[in-house]
C-alpha cells in the first residue's frame, strides 16, 4: 500500500486510518474477581435487602466526598427526586435548571409541583451561564441544579456567589463527576444536597444506584423519611412516627449493587487517571487541528464520563454531519451528543407536562415559548467521541492522524458531500 493512499481521506478512497480493534480500549464497565466476591458474599449471606454492605458504601461516600451525611438509592433518580423533598419544594417554587443534561436532573421535581426554570450554558464549560440564571431569578425562585455536565465542575465560584446573594439553596447533580474536583473540593460536597448516579455507564457503577449526600442531618432526614422504611424506624426525632409508612415511595439500593458500587470505587481514582492520561493526550492533538476539547482551567481536576469536542466548523470548512461522515469512514466512533435539549421535548411543550403542573402547581409555565439561544447552537456543534478507558497510544495517534486527515482534505470532502 503506498504512502499517498494512506494520505486520502477514507471517504475519498484512501485507507482507513483506524485499524485497531477498539473493542477493548473502549469496554465498560469492567467487573472483576473482586467484584464477583463481594457479590458472592451478599448471596451467601442470604441478606438480599437490607445487607450492612449498604451502609459500608456510604461510609465509602461519606469519606470519598467529605459530606457528613450519606443515603444510598435504587438510582440517581430516586436520589434526586429525595434531594428536592428533602430541600422542602413546595408547588410554584422555582428552580434553575439546565436544559443540556439527562432528563433526571429535572423532571423529578415536577411531581412535587415544583417549576423547572431553563436556563443557557456558558461556553467554557457548558454548565449553567450564572449571567443569564441571574436575569431568571424571582421572588418565588428556591433553588438551582448544578450539573457537572460530562465530568467538567461547572463555574461554582459564581454560581454559589448567586445562591448567597439570593438565598437560593444548591442541588449539586454530581453524577458525571466522580473523582473530580473543584478548588480542591470534591464534586459532590458543593451543594447543600449532592447526588450521585451509580448506573452501569457512570465512573462508578453499580448497574443501578444513587448517592445522596448533605451536610445537614435534617436534609437527611427529610430524605429518610421519603423513601427509606428501615432508617426510619431508628430515628431519635419525632419523624420515627412516619415508620409504619413512610412518604409512600421506596428508594433504598439494592445490596447486590452496592456491593458492585463499594469495590468500583475503590479503584476509581485508579481507572479515572488511566481514562484522563488518554484523554488529555488525544486532547492536545485535536486542538492543534481547531477542535475544541474543553481543557480545563487550573484550578479544575476534571474527569471524563463522555468525551464530548467542539469542532470549529467554519474554520474546517465541514457540516457537522459530513465531518462524521468522512470520520467514521476512517474508523473512528464518532457522533452526535446523546442528550437531547429539555426545554424542547414533548413533555414540556406538550401537554403531559401541564397536566401534571396543573395537578400539583397553581403555576403552569408555556415551555414552547422558551429561547435558549447559545444553548441550542452550541448542542447543535459538538461532537462525541469515545472516554477511552483503556486505549493504547497507537489508538489514540490513529485517531489523530484520522482528523488531521479529514481536516487537510475538508475542501474536497465537502465537495464529495455535497
Amino acid at each position: 500500500m503506498s504512502d499517498s493512499k494512506k494520505d486520502v481521506p477514507a471517504i475519498l478512497g484512501g485507507s482507513p486510518a483506524v485499524t485497531l480493534d477498539q473493542n477493548a480500549a473502549n469496554r465498560w464497565p469492567v467487573l472483576t474477581d473482586e467484584d464477583e466476591k463481594a457479590v458472592i458474599e451478599v448471596l451467601r449471606d442470604g441478606e438480599i435487602s437490607t445487607h450492612p454492605v449498604i451502609r459500608e458504601l456510604e461510609k465509602d461516600y461519606q469519606q470519598f466526598s467529605g459530606m457528613p451525611y450519606a443515603l444510598a438509592h435504587c438510582n440517581g433518580t430516586s436520589a434526586l427526586m429525595a434531594a428536592f423533598w428533602a430541600i422542602n419544594l413546595k408547588p410554584g417554587d422555582e428552580v434553575l435548571v439546565p436544559s443540556a443534561t439527562f432528563w433526571a436532573s429535572v423532571l423529578p421535581m415536577v411531581w412535587l409541583g415544583a417549576v423547572p426554570v431553563f436556563c443557557e450554558s456558558e461556553p467554557d464549560r457548558l454548565g449553567l451561564d450564572p449571567a443569564d440564571m441571574e436575569k431568571k431569578i424571582t421572588s418565588r425562585t428556591k433553588a438551582i441544579v448544578v450539573v457537572h455536565l460530562w465530568g467538567m465542575p461547572s463555574k461554582m465560584t459564581e454560581i454559589t456567589g448567586l445562591a448567597k446573594k439570593y438565598n437560593l439553596k444548591i442541588v449539586e447533580d454530581a453524577s458525571h463527576a466522580h473523582g473530580a474536583f473543584w478548588r480542591g473540593q470534591a464534586c459532590g460536597s458543593l451543594g447543600d444536597v449532592s447526588v450521585f448516579s451509580l448506573q452501569g455507564s457512570k465512573l462508578a457503577p453499580a448497574g443501578e444506584g444513587g448517592m445522596l449526600l448533605c451536610r445537614e442531618y435534617a436534609y437527611w432526614e427529610r430524605a429518610v423519611c421519603f423513601g427509606d422504611i428501615t432508617r426510619i424506624i431508628e430515628l431519635e426525632t419525632p419523624a420515627r412516627r412516619f415508620a409504619a409508612t413512610s412518604f409512600g415511595i421506596k428508594t433504598r439500593i439494592a445490596p447486590i449493587s452496592a456491593a458492585i458500587a463499594g469495590c468500583q470505587l475503590k479503584r476509581l481514582n485508579e481507572n479515572n487517571q488511566k481514562r484522563s492520561e488518554s484523554l488529555r493526550y488525544l486532547s492536545e492533538g485535536l486542538e492543534e487541528l481547531g477542535i475544541h476539547t474543553f481543557l480545563p482551567p487550573g484550578h479544575i481536576e476534571r474527569v471524563y464520563f463522555e468525551y464530548l469536542v467542539r469542532p470549529d466548523l467554519d474554520s474546517i470548512g465541514l457540516s457537522m454531519k459530513s465531518l462524521i461522515e468522512a470520520l467514521n469512514a476512517e474508523g473512528c466512533f464518532a457522533a452526535l451528543p446523546r442528550y437531547p435539549l429539555l426545554h424542547q421535548q414533548p413533555f414540556f411543550t406538550e401537554g403531559a407536562f401541564l397536566d401534571v403542573m396543573r395537578a400539583n402547581s397553581a403555576v403552569t409555565p408555556n415551555y414552547a415559548t422558551v429561547s435558549l439561544p447559545f444553548t441550542e447552537k452550541v448542542n447543535g456543534e459538538l461532537m462525541k467521541l469515545p472516554s477511552f478507558p483503556w486505549a493504547s497510544t497507537e489508538l489514540l495517534d490513529q485517531y489523530l492522524l484520522a482528523f488531521k486527515k479529514v481536516v487537510q482534505s475538508a475542501k474536497a470532502i465537502a465537495k464529495h458531500c455535497g
